[in-house]
Parts: structure tokens; sequence; C-alpha cells
């Protein structure tokens, strides 16, 4: 492995949550030696600004149902310019092998026949994790961790069909319909008094933070995105 960006490789780099101090150094060096960077929306302008001056950067990013670019298109360029020689960092917002395409991508990667690597990053849901004080998985609580989205491709909202409460879940891309998580949750046998956090840009200077009961959770008002909730069996009471 070498420290700088190769000629004609691709690498798919996390860029974790947001602050440039929760990148890896692995993905410091690539970003800043890259002579292609095609990043996602949510990759902060912090760490784009590791970039080298003549780099070509270029926003590929689907946020929010704003598709102005397709997947096949990104897949395009990633192999065009590493053909063309250029040494391509394929930058993704927490972790790329999290909800993060990188299946697709590495498909027509590989059938393209261009060496790759995959950098992991800092996801979202562990950031909003640290930002809590609480953790993910204890020997008592939850053995299990279950990482989830609650929208699939096709926009169908079935992601939480079947969870059950003996997990800790780390829910991704919520939506807004607050009251219809917690029906769902609660038609899986989850309790009431399940201990909810519900973070927003999480690792950024504008970062939020709110704690609730899912009895509590159709109440709340929607925290702008990118939000991740976390539904704990803590045995410690949100409204303290």
């Amino acid at each position: 492995m070498t420290a700088q960006a190769q000629k004609g490789s691709i690498y798919l780099v996390g860029a974790g949550p947001g602050s440039i101090e929760m990148l890896t150094l692995r993905a410091h060096a690539l970003v800043a030696s890259a002579t292609c960077v095609l990043h996602d929306d949510l990759v902060s302008e912090e760490v784009l600004s590791l970039a080298m001056p003549d780099a070509v950067v270029r926003n590929v990013g689907k946020r929010c149902g704003n598709k102005t670019i397709t997947q096949e298109e990104i897949n395009e360029w990633m192999t065009q310019y590493a053909r063309e020689g250029y040494s391509v960092v394929r930058l993704k917002s927490g972790d790329p092998l999290l909800f993060g395409r990188a299946a697709e991508e590495i498909a027509a990667i590989s059938e393209a026949g261009i060496p790759f690597e995959v950098v992991p990053g800092v996801s979202a849901g562990f950031a909003a994790a640290a930002l809590a004080g609480l953790p993910l998985t204890g020997r008592i609580t939850s053995s299990r961790l279950l990482f989830a989205t609650r929208h699939l491709a096709a926009g169908d909202a079935s992601g939480l069909a079947g969870i059950k409460p003996d997990v800790s879940l780390v829910l991704y891309m919520p939506g807004s319909d607050y009251a219809a998580i917690a029906s769902e949750l609660n038609a899986n046998g989850w309790s009431p008094d399940t201990h909810c956090i519900l973070t927003s840009s999480v690792g950024t200077a504008s970062q939020r933070m709110e704690e609730c009961s899912l009895r509590e959770l159709p109440q709340k008002q929607p925290l702008p995105a990118p939000v991740v909730m976390l539904f704990l069996n803590t045995g410690r009471d949100p409204s303290n």
C-alpha cells in the first residue's frame, strides 16, 4: 500500500461524518494526493479543502431524492477518469460500505478491470452514539446491533418490517414521519419506554441531538437532514 493515490486507480473512501478531525490518516493522504475527487453532497467543505488546487473535484451527490446524476453516470465517470490516468477518489460520507452504493460501484470498477481500494470511514451511527455517550452494545442491554434504513430503493417505507426489540437499532435516512416510525416499532413489540436518540448533522459544527422515549417520538419536530436515530434498551430514562 502506497501513501499517495496512484494513477489509474480508484479509491472508495469514507469521509466520516463531516469533521476533518474524524478523517482517517489513509483517507487524508488519498484526498490530498488524488488528481480527481468525486464526492457526495454530505462531504464537508473542510474535507474537500484537502484536495490539490489543480485536482478535478466534482459533486456527484444524490441527496434527498434530488437526483441530478444517475448511478450509471457516476460509474462511468469513475472508470473514465481512471482510464485517462487520473488517480480517482470516490469520496463518500461516513463509511463507503454502509448505505453508500458501494456494491454497484465495486461491480462497475471490477468489470472495467481497474485496480481499486476501499478505505473505511467513521459512520454517522457510531458518531451519534459517541455524541450521546452511550454504547451500542452491552453484556446486559444488547448483544446485537442492527443498521437499517426505513426507505428501500423503490421508495417503499418498509425497512423496519420484522425488526424486533432484542437489538440496538441504528436508523439511517428515517424521513420526517416520526409517528409512523414509532407505530412500526410498536407493532414489532418495542416498548414505549425505549430510549430514542435523534441526531442531525452529527460530527459537524451544526450537529444537534435530542432524546426522548418511543412514546414521545411522534410529538418531536423533525430534525433537518441528515438524520440518524438510535433506539436503545439502556434502562436510562431519556426524560432525565
